[in-house]
């Protein structure tokens, strides 16, 4: 296939400080297997379709359960995102993915309870909260059920925000509690008030930034919408798909 995804050596050399430490027989060529695991995830196939010249499927599943349950692909993301610092103005906001009968399918006795996936207008979906520095590239995530409110993954976010000096969002965001937060940091926070507020509060419309963004995520199939039932693997996805439009 003449469309298949693969890493180059120069991108290599920034993921490898990453990987853990391979111990007893030597993995399986990383290059091949984590293209193979993004060319799955950004065109939304099942591990059995994968292509022959990324390895057996199983090898690719395994790889890819295995790193996402030690948190490999979220510590990728965020340290690249660390090498590389831009945080004067950073943004905050969230969206909605929706989410795949195969990922909320089965009963709370089976796992059902904590998938982070819930009823919303849209149907059954996840809530994705997320942090970005200047140039609007993703330096945070966080992941709820649908339903959920800004202000948990306002909170949820606040201890892992960089020293900036502004930080913008939109009014859902508009909270007495957050604005003194942010200030205690040293932040600035420029977020339109509510309706309700008798003062009018200035605010920058660049939030626009991190809208493009999540828009980028979604060109992903496997962002757009959740197929896997694991909350853990499911930001793996998430952050592999940041780190490959954003960071490599």
């Amino acid at each position: 296939m003449s469309n298949l995804y693969w890493l180059s050596e120069a991108q290599m050399g920034q993921l490898k400080p990453y990987f853990p430490k391979s111990r007893g027989k030597p993995r399986v060529d990383d290059r091949r297997v984590l293209s193979g695991i993004i060319f799955i995830n950004r065109n939304g196939l099942r591990w059995s379709d994968a292509p022959a010249e990324y390895g057996p499927p199983k090898t690719l599943y395994n790889r890819w359960k295995r790193w996402s349950d030690m948190g490999v692909f979220a510590r990728i993301m965020t340290g690249l995102a660390a090498e590389a610092p831009d945080d004067k103005t950073i943004s905050i906001d969230a969206t909605y993915l929706k989410a795949h009968r195969t990922a909320s399918s089965l009963g709370a006795q089976k796992g059902g309870r904590g998938r982070l996936i819930g009823q919303t207008k849209g149907g059954m979906n996840t809530k994705l909260h997320g942090v970005t520095d200047t140039s609007g590239r993703p330096i945070q995530f966080f992941i709820t059920a649908g339903q959920v409110s800004d202000y948990t993954g306002a909170a949820a976010l606040l201890s892992c925000l960089p020293d900036a000096e502004w930080l913008l969002a939109d009014r859902g965001y508009d909270a007495d509690w957050f604005r003194e937060a942010l200030i205690d940091r040293g932040i600035t926070p420029c977020i339109p008030g509510r309706k309700s507020r008798s003062k009018t509060i200035k605010y920058d419309k660049r939030r626009n930034r991190i809208e493009r963004m999540f828009g980028r995520l979604k060109d992903w199939r496997r962002i757009s919408t959740r197929y896997d039932r694991c909350p853990k693997v499911f930001l793996s996805a998430i952050a592999i798909a940041a780190t490959v439009i954003f960071w490599l």
